[in-house]
């Protein structure tokens, strides 16, 4: 059974040592512990395999709770069909969001070219008044 180091999954994944601890503490992964008290981690390809999908979830912009149960869901042979349905219902709320945000950055971005064009006709108007206004100065005697 092949086992990893958490400098070998850190590497591996592009992710930290505490990040990997991090998600330990959260129980997405649990590692066996060897050594002297128990301090060095041995992942398993269940841990690695666990990590991955974390680390995909996360891509995915799922929250740690919606990958955790998926990932646990994943695990269980009871019913694939229920992981399916499951998945699509986050996959679903997720989109919904993404949807709503794309919406959010149109209109902001829409409201960033108008606020430029405004800025722009502003700074053109202002480059040409100072030099008409110069040219109808009357000239001081000396």
């Amino acid at each position: 059974m092949a086992t990893y180091t958490i400098t070998e999954l850190a590497r591996e994944f592009d992710i930290t040592p505490r990040a990997i601890r991090f998600y330990e503490d959260q129980g997405l992964i649990s590692p066996r512990r060897e050594g002297t008290g128990g301090r060095t981690r041995v992942y398993g390809a269940r841990d690695r395999t666990r990590l991955k999908l974390t680390l995909r979830g996360k891509r995915l912009g799922l929250t740690l709770s919606e990958i955790k149960d998926l990932v646990d869901m994943y695990e269980s042979p009871k019913d694939s069909s229920a992981q399916l349905k499951r998945f699509l219902a986050v996959l679903a709320r997720h989109r919904e969001a993404l949807e709503q945000q794309r919406e959010d950055i149109e209109v902001t971005l829409a409201e960033i070219a108008a606020h430029e064009g405004q800025c722009r006709r502003m700074l053109d108007e202002g480059m040409e008044k100072p030099k008409a206004s110069a040219a109808r100065a009357p000239r001081r005697a000396a």
